[in-house]
């Protein structure tokens, strides 16, 4: 294949005549380094953040700790951070702090239950959620304890219950918070078990009191999601809302508590919430959200009027992500932003001037020596007449006279913004780079474009989805640099359960095919997946139930459906630690492919969960993907 850039696997452009600079390998993205904010000092004058640089070499991540003035300047290396750390898990009065930590609960492990059997490797379980994402269950939970700081007496607030606190699999401190008096410990729990557990969504905020160690449910009466509890600098709690049972992509709501009634500050906007802080007096609280392919920064007005419209306003604006909030002070906001081109930097937002600036600018000195490509927002209109926002990211030194192979990238989730997010394993940046035009549509079941919009997706994947994909790739291949005898559509989870459904429905249109930890059978997916309320709500039920929602979804919408038709190589990769997506998709839809006598490919990661996250494996991943387009298209 007559390659763009021939030598972009060593990072060389090719240009005769003048000085190149390099373009972004997958050996040079291993380099970039990892920028993650951990607060702000206790004085409030710095911001303190982690470095992690990945070692190839060494097949790790090793971190490094600094501080920057907030008002910008030369960021300071620090030996010790932690008495530096404003920590809001110590009380107000200094006396106790609050941490979690494993319990054992329950005998699961075959040496719990037979003591002298000390070398069996064997779990019994009798019920659901035997296992979440990537982990066994051994009859351990995480549980919220409070210690004396004097006495260093510690209390298990969770008192020996089968509960997590944080929640499993990615909660964390943000689950458990003082009152504003210390009087009060607030966290986050999904206080169901076995069957129930894993058909259902919903969590709620716990109040344990210290003195009568009495627990009290203050969302008993919302059946979904309610997370990321915060006390505002007037004593009022706020919390992130989602009301629909079993559907973990609903609107996500910002609720507060105000005289023991609930006001919902963004029930009349149409988007949803990722995470917020409140402003330093309690009057407003900011918030990141998704809009039109972005991150961005929003304002809402603290109201206790729960008739009230209060008014919300969006405070940035661009091609960029602001991805999270770290601090709310009172002349400007410390966020965290990314894009495409450039991984994540810690910035500074002025409340008055409505501008960010750098405070972090880790990764400069290398992008300065890349050539990057150009990303560019191309409206394109769906067969149904919807205007649908695409990403078409270009390889540095475009050139309009020559033609270009081009991915059609599948995103997953299927509720997911497809917004300026920077990944270390689907990065643009990289596969322009290699001499791939690429072309991100923002299909139906994305946030960010309307509540309908990202709803519409539910028990429909094969339907409007799928020819949203085609009239993106359909649009932008009318271009005359579009080799469109080279295309290929990529994607993980949804989107390579997409990959699948496509290869079987593409008239012709792919001549290659990659599926990271993609669905292949929802029938078995539905009897191996670890969460249940998510098939339940997208598939409309179970394979064996007869209604008009899972007759399509388990015939005409099954991947599984269509392989008499798949006419194009398929490469199928899967992680062994995957139980989201079982490994069993993967296996099944390498040796169907293979056994239809097409071209195919199997890369099995046996350590790795629905992600690739060690550098080394990362370098493979990489290197594979793009040796298989190489040899495909």
């Amino acid at each position: 294949m007559l390659r763009i850039l021939a030598y972009a696997g060593l990072g060389l452009a090719v240009t005769t005549g003048v000085a190149a600079k390099e373009v972004m390998t997958p050996e040079k993205l291993w380099q970039v380094k990892r920028v993650s904010a951990l607060g702000l000092n206790k004085d409030k004058t710095h911001v303190i953040y982690k470095v992690t640089t990945p070692s190839v070499e060494q097949n790790n991540f090793a971190s490094k700790v600094y501080q920057v003035p907030l008002k910008g300047g030369t960021p300071q290396l620090l030996d010790a951070y932690q008495g530096l750390l404003a920590n809001d898990k110590i009380s107000v009065d200094g006396s106790k702090k609050l941490f979690h930590e494993k319990v054992a609960v329950e005998a699961v492990l075959a040496t719990d239950r037979h003591k002298t059997l000390t070398q069996a490797k064997a779990y019994v379980f009798d019920d659901l959620n035997y296992r979440h994402w990537d982990t066994w269950k051994d009859g351990s939970y995480k549980h919220v304890f409070y210690q004396d700081l004097k006495t260093e007496e510690k209390v298990d607030i969770m008192q020996g219950q089968p509960f997590d606190s944080p929640t499993s699999p990615f909660g964390g401190g943000s689950d458990y918070i003082w009152g504003p008096k210390g009087e009060n410990i607030y966290y986050v729990s999904k206080k169901l078990t076995g069957a129930e557990y894993v058909s259902s969504t919903n969590t709620d905020i716990y109040r344990y009191n210290l003195a009568t160690k009495e627990t009290v449910n203050l969302t008993q009466s919302n059946p979904g999601y309610d997370k990321y509890p915060a006390f505002s600098p007037k004593g009022h709690l706020a919390w992130l809302q989602m009301t629909t049972p079993g559907y973990e992509a609903d609107k996500n709501d910002i609720i507060i508590r105000a005289n023991d009634y609930n006001v919902n500050l963004t029930a009349h906007w149409d988007g949803t919430v990722n995470s917020f802080k409140w402003s330093h007096d309690g009057k407003h609280i900011y918030f990141v959200a998704p809009i039109d392919g972005t991150i961005q920064l929003f304002q809402v007005s603290v109201t206790t009027n729960p008739k009230a419209r209060p008014l919300i306003k969006q405070l940035t604006k661009g091609q960029f992500d602001v991805n999270g909030i770290v601090a709310a002070l009172d002349k400007h906001l410390v966020v965290t932003r990314n894009s495409m081109n450039k991984a994540n930097e810690i910035y500074r937002f002025d409340l008055k001037s409505q501008k960010l600036s750098a405070l972090t600018k880790v990764n400069d000195a290398l992008y300065a020596n890349l050539d990057l490509p150009t990303v560019k927002k191309q409206m394109v209109k769906t067969k149904d007449g919807q205007d649908m926002l695409s990403w078409v990211i270009y390889p540095p030194n475009f050139d309009e006279t020559k033609k270009y192979p081009t991915l059609l990238y599948l995103q997953g989730g299927p509720q997911s913004a497809l917004s300026q997010f920077y990944s270390f394993r689907w990065n643009f940046q990289v596969m322009a780079s290699q001499g791939y035009i690429v072309v991100a549509p923002n299909r139906r079941g994305m946030p960010g474009h309307g509540v309908k919009w990202n709803e519409d997706i539910t028990q429909d994947w094969g339907g409007k989805v799928m020819q949203d994909y085609l009239d993106a790739i359909d649009e932008v291949a009318k271009a005359p640099y579009v080799d469109k005898s080279r295309i290929a559509a990529v994607g993980a989870s949804f989107g390579g359960y997409s990959a699948f459904y496509l290869a079987g429905n593409h008239d012709g249109r792919f001549k290659s095919f990659i599926a990271h930890c993609g669905i292949f059978d929802l029938r078995s997916m539905y009897g191996s997946t670890e969460e249940i309320f998510f098939v339940d709500h997208e598939f409309g039920g179970a394979y064996w139930e007869k209604n008009a929602a899972t007759d399509k979804t388990y015939s005409a919408f099954n991947p599984i459906s269509y392989v008499d038709k798949w006419d194009a190589p398929m490469f199928v990769i899967h992680g062994g630690k995957d139980y989201r997506v079982p490994l069993e998709q993967g296996i099944q839809a390498f040796q169907a492919a293979k056994l239809r006598g097409l071209k195919s490919r199997f890369l099995y990661f046996p350590e790795e969960n629905h992600w690739v996250l060690s550098p080394q494996n990362g370098i493979v991943w990489q290197r594979e993907f793009f040796k298989w387009l190489d040899d495909t298209l």
